[in-house]
């Protein structure tokens, strides 16, 4: 006999507002005790340092963690300007200081060299594996850490405020793009130190600000037992996956694991869909589409040739 999970059989997003000093997998931890919930992730891992927007996952909503990982993100943040640290933000040490100070104009300026597909080193102070640990971790051992550019894609950064000291920015961009390392480049090309001293995620494709609910309002759902008004449908997270309707003997089909045959005008219909995808810039999951049974996501497939084969099962 098979083993009963702990916890609820509790599905959907909980878009997380995130506190200062808070990690992640705390968020996480925490969220999935407050539903009770069997099951919990998180898209897109928020230093402490930062606030804003963490998508966590319940349930069968972990299953679509993967296709959230590729959202465009919005962040807005601030550097202030005269001291250079290790980690390029306020929790690391100070590596170098100066008087210099930037003019708008010249920030101003800078900022249309970091819009497009561009080259970005992320900062030793990130996640990234290297030999086997965590970048941060060797950094932290006083290990120098050098890692390879990658090509990342900014579509927009603007400047919001500008006091001298301080200057504060929206950055729109696409995955991979590391908050503190456009500020390092921004003050190397302006010849000034400066390092990051707020940062707020704003959005994670569908989730946004105005979704977002933070701990001290979801406690008090969970004490009036209305904790499930601020969970949002697990098919938030393919808000970009083109969706085919299908039929009740369609859906049996599929949860047997058997492909199904498609119309020529189905073909046609998710061909189109699928290469305007593409052209937006979503390069993963070129083939997925949502198999969609009375409004609710059952499945993803893969779409190969004129049949959806189903990769993903959902079980709602």
């Amino acid at each position: 006999m098979a083993r009963k999970k702990k916890g609820e059989a509790i599905h959907g997003w909980v878009c997380f507002d995130k506190p200062l000093e808070m990690t992640s997998t705390s968020a996480v931890g925490k969220i999935r005790w407050l539903y009770q919930a069997q099951k919990a992730g998180h898209a897109g891992t928020l230093d402490p340092l930062a606030t804003g927007i963490l998508p966590i996952a319940l349930g069968e909503a972990t299953k679509t963690v993967p296709y959230l990982m590729e959202a465009d993100k919005v962040y807005s943040f601030t550097v202030t300007f005269g001291q250079t640290t290790d980690s390029y933000d306020a929790e690391g040490r100070v590596t170098a200081e100066s008087d210099a100070r930037p003019t708008r104009d010249a920030v101003t300026a800078a900022l249309a060299q970091f819009i497009g597909t561009i080259e970005q080193v992320p900062p030793a102070f990130s996640a990234i594996k290297v030999d086997g640990k965590r970048a941060y971790d060797l950094a932290r051992e006083g290990q120098v850490v050098e890692l390879k550019a990658r090509q990342i894609e900014i579509f927009d950064l603007t400047l919001d405020d500008f006091t001298g000291d301080t200057a504060s920015f929206t950055l729109h961009c696409g995955k991979g793009t590391y908050v503190r390392s456009v500020a390092r480049d921004l003050c190397l090309e302006l010849g000034v130190c400066g390092h990051v001293t707020r940062l707020r995620r704003e959005a994670v494709g569908a989730f946004e600000t105005k979704d977002a609910i933070t701990l001290e309002k979801l406690e008090d759902l969970v004490h009036r037992g209305a904790h499930l008004e601020a969970l949002l449908g697990v098919e938030t997270a393919l808000d970009d996956i083109p969706g085919l309707p299908i039929t009740q003997d369609e859906a049996t089909r599929l949860k047997q694991g058997r492909d199904l045959a498609l119309l020529p005008r189905q073909i046609e219909q998710l061909r189109t869909a699928l290469k305007a995808r593409l052209d937006d810039g979503y390069h993963e999951f070129p083939d997925t589409v949502q198999a969609v049974f009375q409004g609710q996501v059952l499945a993803l497939c893969e779409l190969r040739g004129g049949t959806l084969h189903p990769t993903r099962l959902l079980n709602l």
